[in-house]
């Protein structure tokens, strides 16, 4: 019998069409951001792909379900920004993934989504999408010319109503230009060490980071990802079992060279959209990217104009979803929190979210009924 039909997840996995077209639903926002922060930060590829393979492979089984696999996208967009050392990076996901194994450990989760409301999850993301626009603008200013191409082809792709795909379009683009250059990559595996590219420096900005990344897991990768899989696959996983999951593939990948991982609704929702139904597609994809570790080398000849586009095109995905809040107030609060998170910390944002989210709630609440 399965691991995943013990655990009472799913019948198992399967590997028909729908999981291999469903693994593609994934993997369209994991790899423009994997490969920005190989080319812009000191991430190793090779050993992101790696931690990225292994853990969808390992979801996969042990849950049954398409569950997604994804970088924590706070710390990545900071740290993409420049807002965050490649220490700072390594120090922010350590912290996030012990937090969560805390929670995860005292069933944390669910009296903690009560304090933390929607509005502000979303202004999270909407502040790091503004950070990682700025940052994706000075790179393409870089070669305007080829940025210009670059979101030409991402704007056919996603008028061609593959909008998800946009991002992976102009990152094709910019591997092909790199290929032309170098040629292929001479085949290497990636060697193993305790923090290859940084040691961890816990610093105010990495404790801000962690905080402002923590809020967005708490609301999106946990509680909205457990929703998610009650609606699509009748299954019962709960926040808590989900915060786990997402606590020990930090701990576990980031001393080795990985990045901070999470699960996630919107990766889950593309791997349903595009046929995914069991484990098999997580098997699928870790197998891809496993399949892909070797080749990882091509980056380094990545051009940045073009890089600077599949910024752009991720932070706005990452800001359209920021807006889906019901009322004025609530999208008030959530561009405050977007304008502070860009002009000061996402760390910051977040604090006065809370307060300003606990102003709004009690001046609703203490406001007359009228007719």
């Amino acid at each position: 019998m399965a691991l995943s039909e013990r655990l009472g997840y799913s019948d198992g996995v399967s590997f028909d069409g729908g999981e291999w077209t469903g693994a593609v639903g994934d993997s369209v926002t994991v790899l423009p951001i994997v490969v920005a922060l190989a080319a812009l930060t000191p991430v190793s590829l090779a050993h992101a792909l790696l931690f990225f393979g292994v853990f969808q492979v390992v979801w996969g089984l042990v849950y049954g379900l398409p569950l997604s696999v994804e970088p924590m996208k706070a710390l990545a967009g900071l740290a993409l920004a420049g807002a965050l050392t490649a220490g700072e990076y390594v120090a922010a996901g350590l912290l996030a993934g012990g937090v969560l194994v805390v929670a995860a450990a005292t069933g944390a989760l669910s009296r903690v989504e009560r304090f933390v409301g929607r509005p502000v999850i979303r202004g999270i993301q909407l502040a790091v999408a503004l950070v990682l626009l700025r940052a994706g603008v000075d790179l393409g200013l870089a070669d305007p010319p080829l940025a210009l191409a670059a979101a030409g082809v991402a704007g056919v792709v996603a008028l061609a109503g593959f909008r998800r795909g946009a991002a992976l379009a102009a990152l094709g683009l910019g591997l092909a230009l790199a290929l032309a250059r170098t040629g292929a990559p001479a085949a290497s595996l990636p060697g193993l060490s305790v923090f290859p590219a940084a040691a961890p420096a816990l610093t105010a900005d990495a404790l801000s980071a962690s905080t402002g990344q923590l809020a967005m897991t708490v609301g999106n990768a946990a509680v909205a990802t457990s929703l998610l899989l009650s609606d699509l696959f009748d299954a019962d996983v709960s926040a808590d079992r989900l915060a786990g999951s997402m606590g020990a593939m930090c701990l576990a990948a980031v001393p080795l060279g990985g990045v901070p991982m999470c699960h996630g609704s919107g990766g889950l929702a593309g791997k349903h959209a595009f046929g995914a139904r069991t484990g098999g597609a997580n098997l699928v994809l870790g197998g891809l990217y496993l399949a892909a570790v070797p080749f990882a080398g091509v980056v380094a000849a990545f051009p940045m104009a073009v890089l600077g586009v599949v910024l752009a095109v991720v932070a706005v995905h990452l800001g359209r979803r920021a807006v889906d809040v019901e009322g004025r107030g609530a999208l008030a609060l959530v561009a405050l929190v977007g304008v502070v998170g860009l002009a000061w910390t996402v760390g910051a944002a977040f604090l006065v979210g809370l307060v300003a989210d606990a102003a709004r709630r009690r001046l609703w609440a203490d406001a007359p009924a009228t007719n």
